[in-house]
């Protein structure tokens, strides 16, 4: 078992983590507004089970906390373990193109969070290899097909609490939009497959991913269970078309990544930021917070058949991954209008 003691960290530890969060936060907030106050009353129950996760489990005959706020002080005093959170609301903003994000604060210690039945995101690593996550803020990506325009729409969280103080602790409640993001014609967030270390990419993109990992992109791969992990990893996804895209010139857009990349598409190099060196050896350039988008070559993408996206990325110390943005495809013309239209671009 892993286990990160939270209490025992010396002050020069703390204030990096400090300068870390804050940075981070930075980074991903200036394009967020908020469009819904989802604090107060949420729905609450210790233990643990998977049917709690379901958008239409009736939750009625549960307590009820208010978040934030940390649950020794709601009646649950001493408790350490798994508890769950529910949240039923409606949107009251137009559902547009532009991505909704979830925020959730501070949580202690680990968490997964589901958005109508579907995990939408995780951070830190439920036992049995437990690893706290309680100094990360929790911004999630809403997938635009899960979100209901019409009835009600349902949170539920699922956390594990180590020790000390336990639940949703503090930091905004709230649906956020990003006001500035990049309106892809194929979305390609969600789960991908992870693994560390290089990979082999194989000639046609054809490769047997069930030894790989799931993970959520985007998000720093150390909030997933990989803390401290530097060096080499690779993620991978399989895609069909049907020739929505038959004849474009189209670009894969995979927001931010820390801290260089080479993405192929069904085998062949179509992009990189920086160069990979010798094995054992860092890579040069340093491209962290610069918007990865990587014009595909005309007829690369097949039609009526499977597509593969493998990216590798080297990171060199602190966080690391496919961290932050929209991913996806975008038709090139639909990209030079983006960019066209940006103020102070």
């Amino acid at each position: 078992m892993i286990i990160i003691q939270k209490y025992k960290i010396n002050i020069s530890l703390l204030l990096v983590l400090l300068v870390l969060l804050v940075n981070g936060v930075q980074a991903g907030e200036n394009n967020l507004r908020k469009i819904m106050d989802i604090s107060g009353r949420w729905k609450f129950s210790i233990g643990d089970k998977d049917s709690w996760s379901a958008r239409d489990f009736d939750d009625s005959n549960w307590e009820e906390i208010i978040v934030p706020e940390k649950w020794e002080n709601q009646g649950f005093y001493g408790y350490d373990g798994f508890a769950w959170y529910r949240k039923t609301f409606r949107f009251n903003s137009k559902v547009t193109q532009l991505p909704f994000y979830l925020s959730l604060g501070y949580i202690d210690d680990v968490d997964e969070v589901y958005f109508n039945g579907e995990l939408i995101g995780k951070t830190g690593s439920m036992p049995p290899f437990y690893a706290t996550a309680y100094n990360a803020r929790r911004v999630y990506r809403i997938p635009q097909s899960l979100i209901k325009t019409e009835g009600e729409n349902s949170i539920a969280v699922r956390i594990f609490d180590e020790g000390g103080e336990g639940g949703i602790v503090h930091g905004d409640i709230a649906i956020l939009m990003d006001v500035e993001a990049i309106p892809v014609d194929l979305s390609l967030q969600g789960i991908w497959k992870f693994k560390t270390n290089d990979c082999k990419i194989v000639e046609n993109g054809l490769c047997d991913f069930s030894e790989w990992n799931d993970i959520i992109v985007p998000g720093y791969w150390e909030d997933q269970g990989y803390k401290h992990y530097d060096g080499i990893a690779c993620y991978a996804i399989k895609f069909k078309l049907d020739n929505e895209f038959k004849g474009e010139d189209m670009v894969i857009v995979l927001g931010k990544i820390d801290d260089i990349d080479q993405v192929y598409l069904n085998g062949n190099l179509i992009g990189q930021s920086g160069k990979f060196s010798r094995k054992g050896t860092w890579g040069m350039g340093n491209f962290d917070g610069q918007l990865r988008g990587y014009y595909l070559p005309k007829n690369a993408l097949k039609n009526n058949a499977e597509n593969v996206f493998f990216v590798r990325v080297m990171d060199r110390g602190g966080v690391g991954g496919i961290y932050e943005g929209e991913i996806g495809l975008i038709t090139q013309t639909n990209y030079i209008k983006y960019w066209n239209a940006r103020p102070n671009r």
